[in-house]
């Protein structure tokens, strides 16, 4: 299962960064590699996903509610994964001279009425997190069923409503844009990551 991000689509995803700070694209990855990390995340065990960084990490189901499992280069999936995200990373390094150093992602698992509060992925001036991407893997998601996710401005002005369509990917810079996970009616899956620089501080 061996995939290339082509130069165009690159060209795309710089271009927006630049124009906006966002964009979302839809069947960038091949079907078969997103029904595959479906599976992975149903099969695998997760964990109640914590708030703050470091030894400040805590549960707090009043802002977030979903389950997480860190992405491991040992299940074939997460590998496909993770290495189409270097080639991001390489891509926009040589558009952007962006600075990305490496990249963290979790499978992220909404029951129903899970929901995650409005945030910001990074302090602003941080550095700690520079660009945020979200895959979504829910092949039977209809309107009406909640899990959108919402992109706002930094006067928290509401930009984007984006609805968790399977094989859809959104990226955003980390420090620029709250977003929130509106509660969920039905089982909703993806994949949080964020690229960083180097130098810049884990944990967040």
């Amino acid at each position: 299962m061996v995939s290339q991000l082509s130069e165009a689509v690159l060209d795309v995803i710089a271009d927006a960064l630049v124009d906006k700070g966002y964009l979302c694209l839809s069947e960038v990855f091949p079907a078969e590699l997103t029904d595959a990390l479906r599976r992975c995340l149903l099969e695998e065990e997760l964990r109640p996903a914590a708030i703050g960084r470091g030894a400040e990490q805590q549960l707090n189901r009043d802002i977030r509610r979903d389950k997480i499992r860190w992405l491991e280069t040992h299940y074939e999936p997460d590998s496909h994964y993770l290495d189409l995200m270097e080639q991001l990373k390489q891509g926009l390094n040589r558009r952007l001279f962006l600075g990305l150093f490496d990249y963290e992602s979790h499978y992220a698992l909404y029951e129903p009425g899970a929901f995650y509060r409005k945030h910001v992925d990074a302090l602003k001036g941080s550095q700690n997190r520079i660009l945020t991407t979200v895959y979504f893997m829910n092949p039977d998601w209809q309107p009406g069923q909640g899990g959108e996710l919402l992109i706002y401005d930094e006067t928290q002005q509401l930009l984007e409503t984006v609805a968790p369509t399977h094989g859809k990917l959104v990226i955003f810079l980390s420090e620029r844009f709250p977003h929130e996970v509106l509660p969920t009616k039905v089982r909703r899956a993806s994949i949080a990551g964020w690229f960083r620089v180097a130098g810049s501080r884990h944990g967040f």
